[in-house]
């Protein structure tokens, strides 16, 4: 620690005023740290009470919370977004890096989420007080959660058509439509008509597809085959599943977290139910074997792949919802003691279970259907596209030998609460930021406004050009925009706000300092893994497709803005802190923005936020730096 000539002290390489004991006589630092806090203490407790009259509410408990991040993390991440992204990034060998990510990347940002979320009480906006310039981070996370919340709730709309469709006699998609003569297997095809048709179907020629496919693609989503013919209009009937999606996203925030949490519960549970039965089934069936295989079965070449490594990295966002803000969301309700470490681990075990349980699935069932058309090329049997999840696990459940109808009723139920749970985390992240912003509005009418507004935008994701943008906006404003805000994210706690500072705030509140595992992954690892990655991905960059085709120029160009409003929120905070806090001297200015907030920064209770002072006060004046101290003690 150095000493500075107007006896502040500067630690980790940054002069942090909130954390000083001013103005003490050399023969009593150490010995009347508390008398000096105390002699503020008057003033400073009705300062803090004037800017905390919003008592926040809280958990009812951590069984709560702990559903609650259940519902979050375990979702259509898992059912629809790890199948595909697995399917594109060479089956198994997506396994490994996947795995590597989720012990380095996942846990150590999941667990920082919980931490930060708690120990501020605030939204995500509001945490970055720590770091004033970096506020646009918590507007960031917001941004990449609209974008994924646009999306999933069409997904759910889907599941609603799905839904109502297996309340019929015969399931729709398990039969051949008279005009889709000479390019369909329909599901209870008999194995004379599949070897005859297997020649085709095996040369990967696209000339036949599974009856669920053409279903998918020709009825429900009345596809277009090139998104030059524009996006078309959405069908009267997505369009009412649509808006009973978003009304039930608005009837679970409605009441803020007291209905969030009595939800939370089923929300968590029931998906399990349904999904072990399908695993159950999906084993049973012939040729599951070999597909479960190709699931499990590692490529080795495409571990030096880096898009393979970006891929595990934002297939880990988005199944865990970290760099999205429902976690620090959800966390800032609980209590300010609550052992969240053993939470995370819950959260992020179960959470790749899930994801395994789902691929196996998806994957046998696939085996399956490669089985009775007679190839051995899992890749070869169905396209690749979002419609993965409503095309394989259909043409399971029309498998089915008793009351497939039942089973696909409780499937898309599962589907549709899977998606709720996600979609309420991530209007949950937007509606805190909001209510920090206009307090004396009420709960319902801020959830209402947000509903109201991803429901005019969701529509675009309907209509029947609609999954040509779900590839671009999942590309551009979800995980492009996520990746960044992460990287961004751990630089600024742990390179800007400094290691050190931030495990002190952690013994204060759980009474004991993270293990080495997690000081290394935050402080070296992770950060450094995911600027490799960004890096990589940058200079290998190549524009997605849909389907395997590209994109028109018009189409990348809005990828391209939408990617450019994500960025603007963060660089837009940076420019206003410099130019509010400017000064004579740039380097200057640049320190005292990017410096924490002494007003802001800090437990949100009055009381705590006094003690949580006289802690680190006598923590940074007895801390004396090094490499042993701060990643061994």
């Amino acid at each position: 620690m150095e000493k500075l000539e107007n006896g502040v002290y500067k630690s980790n390489g940054y002069t942090n005023e909130a954390f000083q004991m001013e103005n003490v006589h050399p023969d009593e630092r150490g010995n009347n740290v508390g008398d000096v806090e105390k002699s503020k203490e008057d003033s400073s407790l009705q300062q803090d009470k004037s800017k905390n009259t919003f008592s926040r509410a809280e958990w009812e408990g951590g069984l709560e919370f702990l559903m609650a991040c259940i519902a979050t993390s375990v979702g259509l991440g898992n059912v629809w977004r790890f199948p595909f992204t697995a399917y594109q990034n060479g089956g198994g060998a997506f396994l490994i890096p996947y795995i590597i990510v989720l012990l380095f990347v996942g846990k150590p940002f999941y667990f920082l989420e919980g931490l930060l979320g708690q120990f501020t009480n605030k939204s995500c906006a509001k945490t970055w007080a720590m770091v004033p310039a970096m506020k646009g981070l918590g507007y960031g996370q917001a941004f990449t959660a609209f974008c994924a919340v646009s999306y999933y709730s069409a997904l759910m709309s889907l599941t609603l058509y799905y839904l109502v469709a297996s309340f019929q006699a015969v399931l729709p998609w398990s039969f051949c439509r008279e005009e889709w003569q000479g390019q369909c297997v329909g599901s209870e095809s008999k194995d004379d008509e599949m070897n005859k048709s297997t020649g085709s179907f095996a040369s990967g020629n696209g000339t036949l597809r599974s009856s669920a496919e053409l279903y998918f693609r020709k009825i429900v989503l009345n596809e277009y085959d090139s998104i030059e013919d524009g996006i078309g209009a959405p069908s009267w009937q997505l369009f009412i599943c649509l808006f009973i999606s978003w009304a039930t996203i608005f009837g679970v925030l409605c009441r803020g977290i007291k209905s969030t949490g009595k939800a939370a519960y089923f929300l968590a549970i029931f998906p399990y139910v349904i999904m072990i039965a399908l695993l159950v089934r999906a084993v049973t069936l012939e040729g599951a074997v070999d597909g479960i295989l190709f699931f499990v079965t590692p490529e080795w070449n495409k571990l030096w792949q880096p898009n393979v490594w970006y891929a595990a990295i934002t297939q880990c966002f988005f199944s865990l919802s970290v760099c999205f803000g429902p976690i620090i969301t959800y966390s800032s309700y609980s209590n300010f003691h609550h052992n969240v470490s053993r939470d995370v681990m819950i959260v992020t075990t179960l959470d790749t279970f899930t994801s395994l349980i789902a691929g196996c699935t998806i994957f046998g069932i696939l085996g399956n259907l490669a089985h009775e058309v007679g190839t051995t090329d899992i890749s070869k049997v169905v396209r690749g596209g979002t419609g993965l999840a409503f095309i394989s696990y259909p043409e399971a459940l029309s498998r089915f030998r008793v009351v497939p109808q039942l089973f696909a009723v409780l499937f898309f139920v599962m589907m549709f609460v899977l998606g709720v749970g996600s979609a309420v985390a991530l209007c949950g992240a937007i509606f805190c930021i909001l209510c920090d912003h206009f307090p004396k509005m009420k709960h319902w009418t801020l959830v209402l406004i947000v509903c109201s507004f991803g429901f005019v935008i969701s529509l675009v994701y309907i209509t029947p050009g609609g999954q040509w943008f779900i590839t671009l906006v999942d590309y551009y404003g979800g995980t492009f925009v996520a990746i960044i805000v992460g990287v961004l994210e751990m630089v600024s706690v742990f390179w800007v706000y400094g290691l050190s500072n931030f495990l002190n705030d952690v013994e204060f509140m759980l009474g004991g300092r993270p293990s080495i595992y997690w000081r290394f992954c935050w402080a070296l690892i992770t950060p450094t893994l995911m600027i490799v990655i960004l890096i990589y991905t940058i200079a290998t960059y190549k524009p997605p497709t849909y389907d395997g085709v590209q994109f028109p120029t018009y189409a990348y160009g809005i990828g391209w803005f939408v990617f450019s409003l994500g960025m603007l929120l963060i660089v837009g905070c940076i420019l206003q802190k410099c130019i509010q806090l400017r000064s004579s001297s740039l380097i200057e200015t640049v320190k005292t923005a990017f410096k924490p907030c002494e007003e802001k920064w800090g437990p949100n209770d009055p009381k705590i936020r006094l003690k949580w002072k006289e802690f680190v006060a006598e923590k940074s004046f007895r801390y004396r730096g090094g490499f042993v101290d701060t990643f061994f003690k």
